[in-house]
């Protein structure tokens, strides 16, 4: 079996995040880039699924020539070669774009198994798992948090929140996003780091794929960055009286804030 595992470079979690002057956009130096945290167990569970059936696990990632650090960090934790989307047309474009990108390239591969993170950390975008799986005519399912297939069929767990579960069983292919808690991914060892730097990565771009620049056109755009607004200076309500304290918060809730 071809197992496809989609992961997408992300600023590290502790990264301090700067808007740009103009509003364009992020301003990334100095940042510290990673693998998207929900997509190491993804990447960790295709492996899983590697070991137990066989097969070869291929990693997809579009992006600018910096997507190649965080593709070889990846071979260095089990998959097998990568792909690298590198089309400013692709990795310019919305989720939509993006996953018609990463569909037409694992058509090409053969794919038979996707895992990819439920949500990326750096939008929070959880749109692209959804629409690979349209594009392919393929299941889906999010927030999984245990896995189990025997290369036919699968059963999955799903965290629908609030302690809440769901079983979902049904046959491949399948896209499987997945939740934190679906297992635990491993550490690369320096032995996988060194043999990582001579695995294949393939690049390609999108006239590899069959797609013309118009099909990658995106639907949604930013239109401007900008940091929150800082928050406005509290109150604290003084005096003695309980009941007199109270009936000035009440007042205040609803005269100056106007929430009740």
């Amino acid at each position: 079996m071809k197992i496809g595992v989609c992961i997408k470079s992300t600023p590290d979690t502790d990264a301090r995040i700067k808007v740009q002057a103009d509003g364009s956009g992020v301003d990334f130096a100095g940042i510290k880039f990673i693998i998207s945290p929900y997509d190491t167990f993804a990447l960790e569970q295709g492996v899983l699924t590697k070991e137990k059936l066989g097969g070869d696990v291929v990693l997809y990632s579009a992006g600018n020539a910096d997507v190649e650090k965080i593709l070889r960090d990846g071979l260095a934790l089990g998959a097998d070669s990568a792909v690298h989307i590198n089309d400013p047309a692709v990795y310019g474009s919305d989720a939509l774009g993006v996953a018609k990108a990463l569909a037409a390239s694992m058509k090409k591969d053969g794919i038979g198994l996707i895992f990819t993170g439920k949500q990326s950390i750096d939008d929070d975008n959880g749109q692209l798992p959804a629409m690979l799986a349209e594009l392919l005519g393929w299941t889906h399912l999010t927030m999984v948090k245990e896995f189990q297939t025997d290369g036919t069929t699968f059963t999955a767990v799903r965290n629908l929140g609030g302690g809440v579960e769901e079983v979902v069983r049904g046959k491949l292919p399948a896209v499987i996003a997945a939740d934190r808690g679906l297992n635990t991914p491993r550490y690369a060892k320096l032995p996988e780091i060194m043999k990582a730097k001579k695995k294949p990565l393939e690049v390609r771009n999108a006239a590899a794929l069959g797609l013309a620049a118009a099909d990658l056109a995106p639907k949604a755009k930013v239109s401007a960055y900008g940091a929150p607004t800082g928050r406005t200076k509290g109150k604290i309500i003084a005096g003695d009286s309980v009941d007199a304290k109270v009936k000035e918060l009440v007042r205040l809730l609803r005269d100056e804030a106007k929430v009740l």
